[in-house]
């Protein structure tokens, strides 16, 4: 059984020091650093290029994924496998052809991976899952943090769980959700079959810190996970 990971979205941090924020998510036992990367186009918001990425990669040396809510993903993914990200996220609405984009990603030497949002079905990855190590079931529209968790998406999880299970890539392909992640839905996400939690404002607003934020989500995941 895969454990736990706790995957901060630093689209919660103070962007005016985003290489301290790294630091002590690093040191508040975080197991990797997702970049929320958008266009503007594919969602309404603007933020992270690969250079201010790469401007971080030395403070630490966790895993960095780049979650590319973008159009046309496979024309920036070498800049963003270049900046450090060892694994690059692409959704199923925004590519042309899916499966191109995921080899495209693999043969950039990254790992790739396949994100739904909440209008799409499950079966939307069912084709791909031989391509990548990670499905990303989105609970909440993405383009923005501090959205409520849509609970409704517990189902969706649970489907895309038993999708890997039944072919036996369990042991390979993780399944992470996004969207408002804390220790109150952390646990339904997990029981669901998710074993790899993003959380962002949780973590950057509990009153008792960045270690007490991710060891109480971690927990919480883990008691549910298990029992599933």
């Amino acid at each position: 059984m895969k454990p736990i990971q706790i995957a901060p979205s630093v689209l919660s941090a103070d962007f005016s020091r985003l290489g301290e924020a790294v630091c002590e998510l690093d040191s508040a036992g975080v197991d990797l650093i997702q970049w929320d990367v958008m266009d503007g186009q594919f969602v309404p918001n603007l933020t992270f290029g690969p250079d201010i990425i790469a401007s971080t990669r030395a403070l630490t040396k966790l895993p960095f994924e780049a979650h590319l809510m973008v159009l046309t993903p496979e024309a920036m993914a070498a800049r963003y496998v270049e900046a450090g990200c060892g694994r690059l996220i692409v959704h199923v609405e925004a590519c042309n052809d899916l499966r191109k984009t995921l080899e495209t990603i693999d043969s950039l030497g990254a790992k790739a991976a396949v994100a739904i949002n909440p209008e799409t079905s499950a079966s939307a990855v069912a084709d791909v899952l031989d391509l990548v190590d990670m499905v990303l079931v989105m609970t909440v529209r993405p383009g923005f943090g501090g959205q409520k968790y849509i609970q409704s998406m517990e189902p969706k999880i649970a489907e895309v769980r038993q999708m890997i299970a039944a072919r036996n890539l369990d042991d390979t392909v993780n399944l992470e959700v996004d969207g408002g992640i804390g220790v109150d839905t952390a646990s339904g996400a997990a029981k669901a079959g998710a074993n790899v939690l993003v959380a962002g404002s949780a973590l950057f607003r509990d009153p008792k810190g960045l270690t007490h934020a991710v060891s109480s989500i971690r927990a919480a995941a883990t008691r549910a996970f298990t029992a599933h």
